[in-house]
């Protein structure tokens, strides 16, 4: 395990797991959502997002956290990645965890509500078509996480 996407629903704790993760393996941690947006909270043109991603996964070794929906361009890292983590917790524990961090916008509330109808099959079919080699372990629940995190500490 030495290039690591993680994937999920809003709210799933993505950057929770990839910087315990990094701690746990030493692997440097790459949080996608502050190479993303810009300061009024604007996505980045797909196009720059995928040269910016490509420039971040060209290292050897990395986590990568992060799900941007209907914005993100998901082949670049995935054809880099060995290891895909998809947390695919509940709505809502996501909601509660998203209303505990922050104020959000009402696009992110209605991809939260859409992920696993919308979201997760586009996710799904990005791994099969550009990380069929990388190992996906889908994690529904916190006591699975933190099992898979004892198992990397090892």
């Amino acid at each position: 395990m030495k290039r690591v996407v993680i994937l999920g629903r809003g709210g799933a704790g993505k950057s929770t797991l990839a910087r315990a993760l990094g701690k746990a393996t030493g692997l440097p941690v790459v949080e996608l959502d502050k190479h993303f947006w810009g300061p009024r909270l604007e996505p980045m043109p797909a196009e720059l997002w995928a040269v910016v991603q490509g420039e971040l996964a060209v290292s050897d070794q990395w986590i990568m956290d992060g799900d941007l929906g209907p914005y993100d361009v998901l082949e670049v890292r995935l054809q880099r990645a060995d290891t895909v983590l998809l947390l695919d917790f509940s709505f809502w524990r996501c909601a509660w965890r998203a209303l505990l961090r922050s104020r959000e916008r009402v696009d992110f509330w209605v991809w939260l509500w859409s992920w696993r109808r919308k979201s997760r099959p586009v996710l799904m079919d990005a791994i099969a078509s550009h990380a069929g080699d990388a190992t996906l372990h889908v994690l529904r629940t916190p006591r699975a996480t933190k099992a898979f995190l004892t198992q990397a500490r090892v």
